[in-house]
């Protein structure tokens, strides 16, 4: 099994609303759609500083530059904004 890596970006949002539920996510080396719609239904896992594991999905293409939409069982928390993620 090949493990990727990737960078959460921020929630999911618009100009006047935010989906704290869905993340947007930059995985590296993937820089088309192309690229992108090949990793739909992956498993995503966060670990928390505190040691916590949250599991995810990736749900769907976000733009045409390869970035991803990515649902998890539970809502991330702001201080995972920035980090990295492993995709499985």
């Amino acid at each position: 099994m090949i493990v990727m890596n990737g960078i959460i970006l921020s929630y999911r949002r618009g100009r006047h609303t935010q989906n704290t539920n869905q993340l947007l996510v930059e995985i590296n080396n993937v820089d088309s759609k192309e690229k992108a719609e090949k990793l739909l239904g992956k498993s995503l896992l966060w670990k928390s500083p505190s040691g916590k594991e949250f599991k995810g999905q990736i749900t769907g293409v976000h733009g045409n530059k390869g970035i991803v939409r990515a649902k998890f069982e539970r809502n991330l928390p702001g201080q995972a904004m920035g980090t990295r993620i492993n995709i499985e």
